[in-house]
């Protein structure tokens, strides 16, 4: 079915009101599994601590060159895809503490059981208690101290910013809903323009020394301004909330899907060659709209796409668990049980594999053995137990990082969920 793009679809509205039963997204579902091994490639890239496993020189640079910024375009895709899939299933008829009930036992479950595994295997007996027990909580990235934000299970952080996505958005929602789609272009770009106005006061205004333990060109406080602080990333979130309702309203062009792709590529190239701090969000953060919006075009089509099938949707749905994984599994198999040891470029590659595939073994025992059974034992309300509609905060019955499909197109407290970065 073909339709003009300023066209509005079945099923939806031009106006502030949002489609009772929007159509359902499974390729952005299966992009997240792409996301989720871009930020692998760019943690197992470092040198500090010893994850790359190649031993010439050269390639070791060339790998980390080459996936330097993987994590940062991984991390904005997610935190804008949180956006889009909130506002894309919101729906009125559920409370502000139902939503807050789900999103809080779909993330800590999984980030309790990373978290006692990274301590046990090696974070326990470096990590001080005002370092593991913010990160315990959740809290770790609202600390300056780079001791505290980057600790136990590093990826963690973001959910820190998550969390902060999720007590925002009912909140948000209703001022978002109200914005006329004659100026959701505008705030869309006001967002962008907010993105580049902060890492540029961060880049000029903030001093850069000390540098980062991990040796990159910026100094600490400066990482945790530009990238870490939780309140820094809600520009991408909200950016998802918008274009969201672009695609919605039909406002939002048809760009064929190789189209958006290979603007992606062009921005990692851009964010590969600018200032360092500028390709934290701001040089692949129009790239990254425009392919989740562009693949949310092709599921309204109905076009077949490579993400959309049942082996792509099954990894995306097991990206959470994952993107949780991945750094007990990198730090514990290659600092402690491999001791850094390198190895040439076939071994190298043997290497990645195999820590790649044994994420993946456990982010599936996350998603069968944690995730799930909670979202099915303690996210939905009890049986015939009042779920009071909020008019002015209205939150999505379904969670935003779970199988995006049955998110959309759910109309209970169902759902499951994704990540976040590095």
């Amino acid at each position: 079915m073909t339709t003009d793009p300023l066209t509005p679809r079945p099923g939806r509205t031009t106006g502030e009101d949002l489609p009772e039963r929007p159509a359902s997204l499974p390729s952005l579902t299966g992009l997240r599994f792409i996301a989720a091994v871009m930020v692998f490639f760019f943690h197992s890239s470092f040198f500090e601590p010893l994850t790359n496993p190649f031993a010439d020189r050269g390639t070791a640079e060339g790998f980390q060159w080459l996936f330097s910024k993987a994590g940062w375009m991984g991390v904005s895709f997610f935190f804008v895809l949180s956006g889009f899939v909130l506002t894309w299933s919101s729906r009125r008829n559920d409370s502000v503490t139902g939503f807050w009930r789900r999103r809080l036992l779909k993330i800590f479950p999984n980030h309790a059981a990373t978290w006692a595994l990274a301590m046990l295997l090696f974070a326990g007996a470096a990590t001080p208690l005002t370092a593991w027990l913010p990160n315990l909580f959740l809290v770790h990235s609202w600390f300056p101290q780079h001791g505290v934000y980057i600790s136990v299970n590093a990826p963690s952080w973001s959910l820190c910013s998550e969390l902060l996505f999720y007590l925002a958005f009912p909140f948000l929602i209703g001022p978002v809903r109200r914005i006329t789609p004659e100026r959701l272009w505008a705030w869309a770009g006001a967002t962008v323009a907010g993105m580049l106005l902060l890492e540029a006061a961060v880049d000029l205004l903030v001093p850069d020394q000390p540098r980062t333990p991990e040796g990159f060109p910026i100094s600490s406080l400066q990482f945790w301004l530009g990238y870490n602080f939780p309140p820094s990333r809600m520009f991408e979130f909200v950016l998802g909330m918008l274009l969201a309702r672009l695609v919605l309203a039909g406002r939002f062009p048809r760009v064929p899907l190789p189209a958006a792709v290979a603007l992606a590529v062009a921005g990692y190239v851009l964010a590969l060659n600018v200032p360092f701090l500028y390709g934290f969000t701001v040089a692949g953060i129009i790239p990254v709209g425009v392919l989740v919006c562009s693949v949310a075009e092709a599921d309204i089509r109905g076009s077949r796409t490579l993400l959309r099938g049942p082996v792509m949707r099954w990894l995306g749905e097991v990206s959470f668990g994952f993107y949780l994984a991945q750094y007990p599994v990198l730090f514990y198999g290659r600092i402690i049980v491999q001791h850094g040891s390198t190895y040439g470029l076939v071994g190298g590659v043997l290497e990645l594999l195999g820590l790649l595939l044994v994420t993946l073994a456990l982010g599936w025992v996350l998603m069968t053995c944690v995730e799930r059974p909670v979202m099915h034992r303690w996210a939905r309300p009890r049986r015939g137990a009042p779920r009071p509609p909020v008019e002015s905060a209205v939150v999505p019955a379904t969670p935003a990082h779970g199988e995006v499909a049955a998110a959309v197109a759910a109309t209970g407290g169902r759902g499951a969920d994704m990540p976040s970065r590095t």
